[in-house]
């Protein structure tokens, strides 16, 4: 048998291992030394003809040569593998990636957003916000607000009953101690309950009337009332602090008036308009040609509210007012229907 250089057979076929590109190249590599010809299996072939001295020696050095290869290749093709593979999924993939519709990233509701605006309007001048329980009594709702017992606001007509006395011997057929506050004063008899003055509190919350839906009412609304009781507090500063609170939320372009009115909690009264801000108050058919909106109602707390929740009268005055946030939005920014609020048309409501 020929003398074969082993180390040197090792090292060319490691060399070619390394060379190749592709699994067929690496495939021809393993042939080319470790096939039936191949120059490794061809030397393991003659090993018969190797002298007896030498066929130890020799048949190691093939061993070894052979293992070193065999690895050599298995790591060499799991490499090739998974390039080949990474190669044929970036060229056979399939872009299935769709326009789509992009969603919408959420907002604050329009009337929520203006209740959020209002309350701090109040809190930067020295107001607090307090809740109480939309489920009230009669007591609290009228009795503790002034109300007589005739007051046509006490009736099935106006107010949601939770509980129906219609079957008992009630004062008006169907009148109940249970209902669905109609307004959030009820929150301010409770608090000048609890505490003494000087008090300054802002109650917002939903309230229920039985009003059918139509342009200007809602049969559930979100309503804002403040309450002032203090030493000294006097009509001029209930004008002032709602002077300040028009011109904040409306702009310094919008006039103001107070007009007297009756409520059986305030005496005196008066109701509060804003200049129309769509004709300016030159007159139109939003403000009904009168260049003015009425946007809230007011007065100096009745001492008879007082002598409800044992305030000393002598001492303390107050005074009280309420707004609906729908109707603010709607002279705000101009919304000729309440209703349009409460849809959920997003065309609408992304305006805002």
């Amino acid at each position: 048998m020929q003398t074969v250089d082993i180390p040197a057979l090792q090292d060319a076929a490691l060399s070619a291992l390394a060379a190749a590109s592709s699994s067929k190249e690496l495939e021809q590599v393993r042939v080319a030394v470790l096939g039936k010809k191949g120059s490794l299996t061809q030397v393991l072939r003659g090993m018969g003809e190797v002298p007896k001295e030498q066929r130890a020696s020799l048949g190691a050095l093939v061993n070894v040569a052979r293992e070193t290869i065999e690895a050599a290749l298995a790591g060499r093709a799991a490499e090739l593998a998974e390039r080949e593979m990474e190669t044929a999924l970036q060229s056979e993939a399939v872009d299935v990636t769709l326009p789509g519709r992009t969603r919408t990233i959420g907002s604050e509701h329009l009337i929520s957003r203006l209740t959020r605006e209002i309350v701090e309007v109040f809190r930067g001048i020295g107001y607090r916000v307090v809740e109480g329980p939309e489920v009230e009594t009669e007591y609290y709702n009228f009795t503790a607000l002034n109300a007589p017992p005739d007051h046509p606001s006490r009736g099935l007509q106006d107010t949601f009953y939770v509980r129906d006395r219609s079957g008992t011997a009630s004062r008006v057929a169907g009148e109940s101690e249970v209902l669905l506050r109609s307004q959030t004063s009820p929150v301010q008899v409770r608090i000048m309950e609890e505490e003494a003055p000087p008090i300054y509190i802002l109650a917002p919350g939903r309230v229920y009337r039985r009003d059918v839906a139509d342009p200007s009412h809602l049969p559930q609304f979100t309503q804002i009332e403040g309450l002032v009781v203090d030493e000294g507090i006097s009509f001029a500063q209930l004008k002032g602090t709602l002077e300040y609170f028009c011109r904040e939320v409306f702009g310094p372009e919008r006039s103001t008036r107070f007009r007297p009115h009756f409520f059986p909690f305030t005496e005196p009264s008066a109701e509060v308009d804003v200049s129309c801000g769509i004709c300016g108050g030159a007159g139109c058919r939003f403000c009904g040609h009168t260049g003015w909106l009425e946007i809230l109602g007011c007065g100096m707390v009745d001492p008879n509210v007082f002598g409800f929740v044992n305030i000393d009268t002598t001492r303390y005055q107050g005074f009280a007012f309420g707004l609906g946030i729908e109707r603010i939005a709607c002279l705000k920014y101009d919304v000729p229907d309440l209703r349009m609020l409460l849809e959920g048309d997003m065309r609408f409501l992304r305006q805002f």
